[in-house]
């Protein structure tokens, strides 16, 4: 190869090495901590207020509160990652036919899930799902909060 060829062939191999170089050098997307007990927290939440044992009829609260808190799950795993998990999987849950109760404990897992993701983000655009997503978690507060007034 003659040394002009060798010249217009040397941008093409360093556009390789760049190419190369940039994919070497990007990191490994985090994995969440925070992120995954809260998504824990919010399915078994979720399971406390949609599974009615016996003839329960779910309020117009309890369908927002679970609207909201899909809204929430969906959010979180955008802004960390998707764990491939379905939103009516959870961690077992000790059966309770108290509906007050249930309600009660819910709250309880969506207090928790709102101090897991409560931390600031180092990424700007997980910042933003976040936001969302501790506005959706309000709200199913909110909404199940409701169901003791009624």
């Amino acid at each position: 190869m003659q040394q002009a060829d060798k010249l217009k062939v040397l941008p093409f191999i360093l556009a390789g090495f760049a190419f190369l170089a940039g994919c070497a050098a990007a990191p490994p997307p985090q994995r969440h901590p925070a992120y995954l007990h809260a998504l824990s927290d919010l399915r078994a939440a979720r399971w406390l207020i949609e599974h009615r044992p016996g003839d329960w009829a779910q309020t117009g609260e309890e369908v927002e509160a679970v609207r909201q808190i899909d809204a929430a799950i969906n959010d979180i795993r955008k802004a960390a990652f998707n764990d491939g998990k379905n939103p009516n999987d959870h961690p077992p849950v000790d059966e309770n036919p108290d509906h007050r109760g249930r309600i009660h404990e819910a709250l309880q897992y969506l207090n928790k899930a709102r101090a897991d993701i409560s931390s600031e983000e180092d990424n700007g655009f997980a910042n933003g799902l976040r936001d969302r997503a501790l506005g959706h978690i309000d709200g199913a507060i909110r909404a199940s909060r409701h169901v003791f007034n009624e």
